[in-house]
């Protein structure tokens, strides 16, 4: 689901902008080229999914990035480079092992 949610430009972009700090919907719809109804709603389903959280001050809501909400995401990115890492370890190896027996010939 998270990966789904990062598939939306506009989500990403909102999350990089939230990346450098809390801010609010406005001032986010100001940087993006989408509504700022549309930013909202995007927002929503990046709360929904516990990318990001809100708290109100004054009239208005400030959003950041949710660090534990990151964290699922996380271990998704670690466990496939992990696979990545070991799968190159393999091939390097067995690279290496042909082209001894490619030298003993």
């Amino acid at each position: 689901m998270l990966l789904t949610v990062l598939g939306d430009p506009t989500r990403q972009a909102i999350l990089d902008l939230l990346l450098e700090g809390p801010q609010p919907v406005g001032q986010l719809a100001a940087l993006l080229p989408v509504s700022r109804p549309a930013v909202s709603q995007h927002l929503k389903v990046l709360k929904e999914v516990g990318l990001v959280m809100d708290h109100q001050e004054g009239t208005r809501r400030v959003y950041r990035v949710d660090p534990a909400g990151l964290a699922p995401l996380r271990a998704y990115l670690e466990r496939f480079w992990q696979q990545a890492m070991v799968a190159f370890a393999q091939h390097a190896e067995n690279q290496h092992a042909d082209d001894q027996t490619d030298n003993k010939e």
